[in-house]
């Protein structure tokens, strides 16, 4: 399968440095307004490929995206330290009104996966300014966040992160809610886990891996500017779920369908992936703390939208 990468930014290089090295894709385009650089990152990705792959990777332009199955939608600013995901707002939102377009009549049988912060308002945006078919837009959501949840969990209880079953609910930000009811080390409920190797969770403990998962970004971002890896490597796993048609069941983030606490909000919840992007959506047995908390992130998602969508119409004009 041909996948397109379109900003050759940090995010978007580590995208495409992990699906080659998962020989994720058979070809992989990069597309960025500075050329130069898509040529650059595509050439040293493409060295690593004697030792790792046999993905071939160029640059191109928009029409070159032609035939991809997956497009990656990695352009845009940076987050910068202290800001939070939602105040990137009215900087990304003008560049995906041009970028989103010239990407459906290139690629109108792709689908679209969003990893540009605010990671939940973008994709709504992405899917109102391409209007393609239901699933075929989604955002790489908390996918990210529930793979550090898991890993923090693993660590607290001494087992490896494939053996952790956890999610990360709601905005792919400060909102985002840890679903503690449902966490499972292989079947056990954690809390029964926990108590039999001898390191229970406790409510302190509970917090300070809620701070570490929620905080992530922003310590990443003051340390080094940036994060890539984690995002890098969840693209990835996306892409090889899209290929193999796996019917994996992952926290991504997709425009509602009015059901739900969640109502018609763009945010993260269980989704099912395969070849044509979502196929469907799972809702999750929450407490009610948990669901009053899943409707703030909508609420604060909701409001965000409004704002956004009158920011996208207004560069329309």
């Amino acid at each position: 399968m041909k996948i397109g990468v379109v900003g050759a930014g940090q995010v978007g290089s580590s995208a495409a440095y992990a699906v080659a090295l998962l020989s994720a894709a058979s070809e992989i385009v990069i597309v960025d307004v500075n050329e130069k650089l898509a040529r650059a990152q595509a050439e040293d990705i493409l060295h690593a490929g004697p030792f790792l792959s046999t993905t071939r990777v160029r640059a191109g332009r928009y029409e070159d995206l032609r035939g991809a199955g997956v497009v990656l939608l990695c352009c845009g600013v940076a987050q910068k330290p202290g800001e939070t995901r939602l105040q990137l707002l009215a900087r990304n939102a003008a560049i995906f009104h041009d970028v989103v377009p010239r990407v459906v009549a290139a690629a109108s049988d792709a689908v679209l996966v969003v990893a540009t912060n605010p990671l939940d308002v973008m994709t709504e945006l992405t899917a109102r300014i391409a209007k393609l078919p239901a699933g075929r837009v989604l955002g790489s959501g908390t996918i990210l966040d529930s793979a550090r949840f898991r890993a923090l969990v693993a660590d607290q209880v001494g087992v490896a992160a494939p053996s952790v079953h956890a999610v990360v609910l709601g905005e792919h930000g400060d909102s985002q809610v840890l679903v503690w009811s449902s966490v499972q080390v292989g079947v056990f409920p954690l809390a029964a886990y926990a108590e039999q190797v001898g390191r229970p969770i406790t409510d302190e403990i509970k917090q300070k891996i809620d701070e570490k998962v929620r905080r992530a970004a922003y310590h990443i971002i003051e340390g080094k500017g940036y994060t890539c890896y984690g995002v890098g490597a969840s693209l990835a796993r996306i892409v090889l779920a899209i290929r193999n048609d796996e019917k994996l069941v992952a926290t991504l983030s997709a425009p509602g369908d009015g059901k739900g606490p969640t109502g018609d909000v763009c945010l993260s919840l269980l989704r099912v992936l395969g070849a044509r992007g979502i196929e469907a959506t799972l809702q999750s047995t929450l407490t009610a703390g948990e669901e009053a908390a899943l409707r703030h992130s909508a609420d604060v998602l909701r409001e965000a939208a409004k704002h956004s969508w009158e920011k996208v119409s207004t560069a329309a004009a």
